[in-house]
């Protein structure tokens, strides 16, 4: 009875766990990493066919974006996942595959003139066809059986449209151990979707810690937050640029902007125009009705059942094609442009930040996480320049980040969820290093419940609870040159010019008087305009 990990640890994507018990290997997620790699991943500990089941916590890519792989690979076992998840992940893995063989295809043109060799994709259409195919989708609540010995229940995770924690009761030798995968858990309040369940006790978790070092905001007013930004930008000529994930948090802005509309919330333009300029989240979309009804919060099935999409309204409009993507930036008019994907690392988005960085009377508007390293990140993080597609674009419009509005559970919420679950250890994953290291003490000195952060490769005997094989670390990068990649935040770019400044001082010595007292104003000046 052992838990190795695989993906997803000291790092914020990838996730992917191994348990190996009564003669089984069951996979708990398989995603793929994005933006910057940290640390390197251990391979399998044996052949994708080897695998006898795939357990899915929810649909976001970097939990399921590698299933396809694996089954082109050789597995053929069942994927174990709810109803809602099986449609996003359906899509979703259609739309990674298109992407990948759209980029081959683009690489392939390259190496045939520069005579390198050919590049494959991870995965094809075909791949996802045979994926869907061995998904078994069921509900909430419900013992299903894995095996002889291993049964798994899904709870709600209240992070996505489906999302759950997975919950293991294993019995082996005559031993019954618990174990409980948090998958990523959700927000509260938010739209559309029910708040998180309060998760069974086990006795082992597995929890993420994405936002393991900071609270939200108490119960921000998500729609008045939107509305403000919309009337402010479309009132000086510009566009609220929204890099939005496809499939969850794209359908909760439609849900917020048709309330905003309805109230009369935007003076400014109250018949605005918005655009979805994604394929993906528009298939998404339309998987967003009453089929689902048993996975939406109960103001979402009030509107259903009184005939009123909620996420539908006047002025929406949808681009598919690549030109009527282009057109979007041709029309003057001030519009708001959502737009994957959500990191700014690929497709449309970057084309409306190309458009609309330079320009002071627009926004961009962050509603979502942002990994370490992604054009996203260095934006939020206060870069003045950045490059899209080989173009130095000088950032002069308002970046901005919603406050609250995450799909992830804070710190308090995450250690609340830990003590209910009551568990005798907690594993800390799926959150950057040093915050998940942080959290792990927190876990330690706020709750007494012994904690660990494993490191990719890390095996653990689930009887004992002792770590039985310990990898070896391999960093992607030198702590010097990952300090180099990260872009540096807008106080630590005050911090050094106060130390550039007071290299200035010293520099000064033996200039002339009328000099010395211009600058010592300037900087008395400066001073007193900041100190009130």
């Amino acid at each position: 009875m052992k838990i190795m990990f695989i993906g997803a640890n000291h790092e914020v994507t990838g996730s992917c766990t191994l348990i190996e018990a009564c003669g089984k290997r069951i996979m708990v997620d398989c995603g793929m990493e994005q933006g910057a790699e940290i640390f390197e991943n251990c391979e399998l500990p044996v052949a994708p066919g080897e695998i006898d089941a795939v357990c899915i916590t929810h649909a976001h890519i970097d939990h399921t974006g590698k299933l396809p792989n694996m089954v082109s690979n050789g597995f053929c076992g069942p994927v174990y996942l709810t109803e809602a998840t099986a449609k996003l992940a359906g899509i979703m893995l259609r739309d990674s595959a298109h992407i990948q063989e759209m980029e081959a295809q683009w690489r392939n043109r390259k190496a045939k003139r520069s005579g390198e060799e050919e590049y494959t994709p991870l995965y094809t259409v075909n791949d996802v066809e045979k994926t869907v195919k061995l998904f078994v989708p069921d509900g909430y609540g419900k013992e299903i059986k894995i095996c002889e010995g291993v049964t798994i229940s899904f709870s709600d995770a209240g992070h996505l449209l489906g999302s759950s924690n997975i919950l293991f009761t294993i019995t082996e030798n005559g031993v019954t151990k618990t174990v409980l995968f948090s998958g990523d858990i959700g927000n509260v309040n938010r739209p559309l979707i029910k708040n998180p369940s309060p998760p069974p006790q086990a006795d082992y978790v597995i929890c993420e810690s994405t936002y393991g070092d900071r609270l939200h905001t108490k119960e921000p007013d998500y729609a008045a937050q939107l509305a403000s930004v919309i009337d402010e930008t479309l009132g000086k000529g510009g566009n609220v640029v929204v890099p939005s994930f496809a499939v969850g948090r794209t359908q909760e802005l439609l849900y917020l902007i048709r309330k905003i509309k309805d109230a009369g919330l935007c003076r400014t333009a109250g018949n605005f125009p918005v655009y979805i300029d994604s394929p993906l989240a528009i298939e998404a979309t339309n998987i967003y009705s009453s089929e689902v009804s048993e996975y939406f919060d109960e103001e979402t099935n009030e509107l259903l059942s009184q005939g009123i999409n909620p996420i539908r309204f006047e002025n929406l409009r949808t681009a598919v094609t690549s030109e009527e993507s282009t057109a979007i930036n041709s029309d003057p008019e001030p519009k708001v442009i959502i737009s994957a994907s959500g990191m700014c690392e690929a497709g449309r988005i970057r084309h409306h930040l190309k458009h609309n960085l330079w320009r002071e009377e627009s926004t961009v508007l962050f509603v979502g996480y942002q990994c370490a390293g992604t054009l996203g990140r260095k934006l939020i993080d206060g870069a003045e320049i950045v490059k899209i597609f080989g173009e130095e674009i000088l950032v002069k419009a308002r970046i901005m980040r919603m406050d609250g509005f995450s799909a992830h559970a804070d710190r308090n919420m995450l250690l609340n969820w830990i003590k209910t679950a009551s568990p005798s250890f907690a594993f800390i994953n799926h959150g950057e290093d040093a915050v998940s290291e942080e959290f792990s003490r927190a876990v330690e000195s706020e709750l007494g419940i012994k904690s660990a952060v494993p490191y990719s490769g890390d095996v653990y005997d689930l009887v004992t609870g002792f770590c039985v094989e310990k990898a070896i670390i391999k960093r992607v990068a030198t702590k010097k040159n990952l300090a180099a990649q990260r872009t540096k935040t807008v106080y630590e770019r005050l911090v050094a010019a106060g130390y550039r400044l007071h290299k200035l001082i010293e520099k000064s010595k033996g200039r002339s008087n009328k000099d010395l007292a211009k600058l010592t104003s300037q900087i008395n000046n400066l001073c007193e305009k900041w100190e009130d």
